[in-house]
This record gives C-alpha cells, sequence and structure tokens, in this order.
C-alpha cells in the first residue's frame, strides 16, 4: 500500500535529484523508496553480483604473480613522466 509523505528538502538537491532520476528513466518517489529500502533492508555485504561473476575467470595470473609489486610497477611508469 502506498502512503504518501511530504519531505522538506532543499530546493537545489530536488532538482539535481529529479535531473537523476529522469537519466534514470524512474520517478522521484521511486528513487527515494529504493534508496530507503536499501538502508533498512539488510544485505550481504559480501555478495557477488552478477556482473562480477561473469567476469570471473576472465584473466589467468601465474601462481607467483605479486598484484602490489605489479601495481607499484604501473603506477612508477604512469607518473615518473
Amino acid at each position: 500500500m502506498d502512503t504518501k509523505l511530504t519531505v522538506k528538502l532543499d530546493g537545489y538537491i530536488i532538482e539535481r535529484a529529479k535531473t537523476y532520476a529522469k537519466k534514470k528513466n524512474t520517478s522521484l518517489s521511486k528513487l527515494i523508496e529504493t534508496y530507503l529500502g536499501f538502508l533498512i533492508e539488510p544485505s550481504d555485504e559480501n555478495e557477488v553480483t552478477p556482473l562480477v561473476k561473469s567476469l570471473s575467470g576472465v584473466v589467468t595470473l601465474p601462481k607467483d604473480f605479486d598484484s602490489k609489486k605489479s601495481y607499484k610497477s604501473h603506477i612508477l611508469k604512469k607518473y615518473s613522466k
């Protein structure tokens, strides 16, 4: 059952939120309802999204791959120009 709620918000925030909702093809009410739902519903923070599941196994790395060393090398190359 839908119930009406009156909320006072900053006009600038409302206009920006309306623009965002329009870009997402939804209503401001639905956007707020969804957000509040995320706040009150317990979620599994370790849940893997379908996108991440689809990307699993795309890259195969050697067993001795050192991600910290690789990242450091990348950063040094990127910023030492």
